[in-house]
């Protein structure tokens, strides 16, 4: 796992798995890899299957940040998995509407929305 601070706060729900990202901008690089190598690890070292990313606290994300989720929704898909995404401001959920992501992604309002669709 790449060394840093941690960039997820992780919360266990039964068995649903809420990644929380913690920056307000995902944009920097470096921060990328961590936050995917993050992710990735929920999937690749915990195995878990039901994962919710909240983006409650993101206020802008760049497209190397949208790559990394859409490795992530593979992952899961390949693991028999089901990915959620909950809290997308309406500025970062047109940038989903314009690349097609809001069809590849089951978008929710909040975590409860995105906690009843298991």
């Amino acid at each position: 796992m790449v060394s840093g601070h941690r960039r997820l706060d992780i919360e266990e729900v039964g068995e649903v798995t809420i990644a929380k990202f913690l920056d307000k901008k995902i944009l920097d690089e470096t921060n990328i890899q961590i936050i995917g190598s993050q992710l990735f690890g929920l999937v690749d070292d915990d195995q878990r299957r039901k994962i919710i990313l909240d983006f409650t606290n993101v206020e802008y994300l760049s497209s190397a940040a949208l790559g990394k989720l859409i490795t992530m929704d593979k992952k899961v898909k390949a693991a028999k998995g089901k990915l959620r995404l909950s809290g997308i401001r309406p500025d970062i959920y047109e940038v989903f509407a314009i690349t097609k992501l809001n069809k590849l992604f089951e978008i929710y309002d909040d975590q409860d929305k995105a906690l009843d669709s298991f």
